[in-house]
């Protein structure tokens, strides 16, 4: 019986690669389609009402002032387009292009941004997941734009060059003095460095809602954010695809880090 075709990888774009080191962030053109970002959305409104009606809260006052914004967290047990989303090939190869081969998804949450939000506390990802000091690039998010996304709905606030600071020491006094906007149409995604100090935008709009998102990936020596074995339901988790397991440690886990499988017999 023949192996099985090896799946095609996407090249990362060199432009796009280089825009992340050097700005921190960059933009992925045209992920999806009109009719992709339409069944996103749906099903992030069915998500957010799933989660409510399990306890989950949406709406965290200390966390997003004001109750104007819906959060839904651990997006893969929700729908099969999440599952589709984190292991996008496209996305997974300049994530992988980042980060190295040995990563996983540490989180998948969505912040929709309702006309009237507020600000969250500005911050750093990476700074969620390890101790300072961060020498090195051991994290990043790979945001999903289901709306057309500008300074008016709320984009992303970001403090430019910061994705260089290693310590807290190195964060201005107030981190907003300076922040810009992440700027990108629906459908592209844009890839943000771990160490990137940001903030959610406040949506000053009258009509328009701004939802994102958030697939976080790091380094798979990294403890995720998530624990998928509790939040995936088992009957699906058996129906992800193999890439998606292993990047949600749902597999064997991480058996090879350092070597561990090297063939020492030569």
């Amino acid at each position: 019986m023949p192996d099985p075709p090896t799946p095609h990888v996407p090249e990362p774009d060199r432009a796009v690669i280089d825009r992340f080191w050097s700005d921190g962030w960059a933009v992925i053109p045209d992920v999806l389609s009109d009719a992709q970002v339409e069944e996103a959305r749906r099903a992030l409104v069915d998500a957010a009402a799933a989660s409510e009606q399990q306890g989950m809260p949406v709406r965290l006052e200390a966390l997003d002032p004001g109750g104007r914004n819906i959060r839904v967290y651990d997006l893969v047990a929700h729908a099969r387009i999440f599952a589709d989303l984190a292991a996008h090939p496209t996305v997974l190869a300049a994530v992988e292009s980042l980060l190295g081969p040995d990563i996983i998804l540490s989180n998948f949450t969505a912040n929709t941004a309702l006309p009237g939000s507020g600000s969250m506390n500005p911050h750093c990802d990476q700074s969620t997941i390890m101790p300072e000091p961060w020498p090195e690039t051991f994290a990043m998010n790979a945001i999903w734009c289901l709306h057309d996304t500008d300074e008016a709905n709320g984009a992303t606030r970001y403090l430019p060059g910061s994705h260089e600071f290693t310590s807290f020491a190195e964060v201005p006094a107030d981190p907003r003095d300076g922040m810009q906007s992440f700027e990108a149409p629906a459908g592209s995604v844009i890839l943000m460095h771990g160490r990137l100090w940001h903030t959610s935008g406040e949506n000053r709009s009258a009509d328009r809602d701004r939802a994102l998102l958030f697939a976080f990936y790091t380094r798979g020596f990294l403890r995720p954010q998530t624990n998928w074995w509790r939040s995936i339901p088992a009957d699906v988790q058996e129906h992800l695809s193999p890439r998606l397991q292993a990047l949600c440690g749902l597999d064997f886990g991480n058996m090879a880090h350092g070597g561990y499988l090297a063939d020492w017999s030569r």
